[in-house]
């Protein structure tokens, strides 16, 4: 039995991506609201975190496709795509306390 979970890979892509078009669609709530006062980092934090959860779905779809062609790089892939995934919402969670106190 192996260590890791079957399929993560699986489970990752549609949820990192689901993440992204979330950071996408709050950083458009933000500029649309005109909200932006000087000293608000809040849009290029969830911009970065958006671009994090791409590399992870990246990494998550192509340790998916990987699992044939190159069976001893999928686990690596897939790991970077689980801790890059964790990494983004780690950064959306602060974000969002930093934007709800005025932090950010």
């Amino acid at each position: 039995m192996s260590n890791s979970p079957k399929n993560l890979s699986g489970h990752i892509l549609p949820n990192a991506a689901t993440m992204a078009g979330v950071c996408v669609t709050v950083i458009s709530i933000i500029k649309g609201m005109h909200i932006g006062y000087p000293g608000l980092i809040i849009d290029k934090v969830l911009a970065l975190d958006s671009i994090i959860f791409l590399a992870s779905a990246a990494c998550s779809y192509f340790a998916m496709r990987f699992t044939t062609g190159l069976p001893e790089l999928s686990p690596r892939l897939e790991n970077v795509a689980d801790g890059s995934f964790m990494f983004g919402l780690l950064l959306m969670v602060i974000g969002t306390v930093g934007f709800s106190f005025e932090i950010l």
